[in-house]
């Protein structure tokens, strides 16, 4: 199975980046449109990314401001039954942030567009975390 991995550094404590990947509020600022539920192992996840698609995730993995990790299981049919999660290790006010999306079917074109996606998205959560900065929805894959 194919699988999308990027590590990027952000300049801020864990706790701030770990509240930017596992909140409502902060998933919203640099992921989806919309979202709903609780950074705690077994809860659920509403997410919503417009008409159409809103989705549902399973949380796996919650450990405070080390580990996240949702397994998708109502979602688009490539997206169904994935996995998308982040380790984060701090170190002298930079985290290190290792983001995974794993469990693909296979590398079709969905795939090859979702490589490129996550790596403006995480940008977005860079420029959210470090900034402040939250770019409109709509624009997002644009900024």
């Amino acid at each position: 199975m194919p699988d999308v991995f990027q590590d990027l550094p952000i300049r801020a404590a864990a706790r701030k980046v770990f509240d930017a990947v596992s909140t409502p509020a902060g998933l919203d600022a640099w992921w989806s449109q919309s979202s709903s539920g609780q950074a705690e192992e077994g809860a659920e996840y509403k997410l919503g990314f417009g008409p159409g698609y809103e989705w549902l995730a399973k949380v796996l993995r919650c450990i405070p401001y080390t580990e996240f990790e949702i397994e998708l299981i109502e979602a688009d049919e490539d997206w169904r039954g994935t996995r998308v999660g982040f380790s984060l290790r701090e170190s002298n006010g930079v985290t290190q942030v290792r983001f995974r999306h794993i469990g693909w079917p296979e590398a079709n074109e969905h795939y090859r567009v979702s490589c490129h996606c996550w790596a403006m998205y995480l940008r977005l959560l860079k420029r959210y975390v470090e900034r402040g900065e939250v770019v409109a929805y709509d624009d997002r894959l644009d900024a």
